[in-house]
């Protein structure tokens, strides 16, 4: 394990991958955090290694080794820990011996393929960061006719419903002449539905929506369900000279 550098008590949380920064801070402000036998009133708290953590009365263990997983999301699982509508959860879908996993970025309900699951929050955050632009590729099942230059459109960038979407890279895999045709989709930001919104503004409306592949990491081969971990040495090779200092 890494011994942990002096950090806020929020981010130390949400890297062990207990809850996300603001719940943290939430839990602090419902007197559920302690810090060597003192409640927290405040997340304006910087602790380090040698810091006793407790929440909820239960100590906290001490942050293990960033570790990075591929899982291949089916179809009808919600990306979220709960779902307030009962629905069935990836992480109710993963083997029982992992840790508890947060996800980089989301699928939607009706998405599938390549989910990324780590048990470092921060890892998470600089993996789906604008900044860190790690290409998101797909391939996009749609019905409608095809139009090219509509796609090309997209290339340049365009505001839908208000919001601006960057450039987006689409070519055409096979034509479906008004039935189903597949595309390949390649993008950088991913925000919220983005692949379906702007297909649905070229004039076509997806119907299997599968990611390929998040940066440098691939689904290959792996079957709906499974998870695999990506080596440290992998982690090593392919994240950032930032994030290789933090695993040595």
């Amino acid at each position: 394990m890494n011994e942990a550098k002096s950090e806020r008590i929020a981010k130390r949380l949400a890297r062990v991958g207990l809850c996300s920064r603001r719940e943290a801070e939430r839990w602090i402000a419902a007197g559920r955090v302690a810090v060597n036998g003192e409640v927290l009133e405040s997340p304006a708290v910087v602790v380090g290694h040698k810091d006793r953590i407790y929440v909820d009365g239960k100590l906290l263990a001490a942050p293990a080794a960033t570790q990075l997983w591929r899982y291949h999301k089916p179809r009808g699982l919600v990306t979220s820990h709960r779902d307030e509508k009962g629905r069935p959860t990836v992480f109710d879908a993963l083997p029982r011996d992992l840790p508890r996993l947060v996800s980089v970025g989301r699928l939607d309900i009706t998405s599938e393929g390549l989910l990324l699951l780590t048990n470092d929050g921060a890892l998470a955050r600089y993996l789906e960061h604008p900044s860190t632009a790690l290409t998101r590729r797909y391939r996009a099942r749609v019905h409608g006719n095809v139009d090219d230059a509509a796609l090309r459109s997209l290339a340049k960038g365009v505001t839908v419903n208000g919001v601006r979407y960057a450039s987006t890279e689409i070519s055409i895999d096979r034509r479906g002449d008004g039935k189903n045709s597949w595309l390949n989709v390649s993008l950088r930001e991913g925000k919220n539905r983005e692949v379906r919104k702007l297909l649905i503004h070229a004039g076509l409306v997806v119907n299997r929506l599968i990611r390929i592949s998040y940066g440098p990491y691939q689904l290959g081969n792996l079957k709906a369900g499974k998870v695999a971990d990506v080596s440290r040495k992998v982690l090593h090779e392919q994240l950032g000279r930032d994030w290789t200092e933090k695993l040595r």
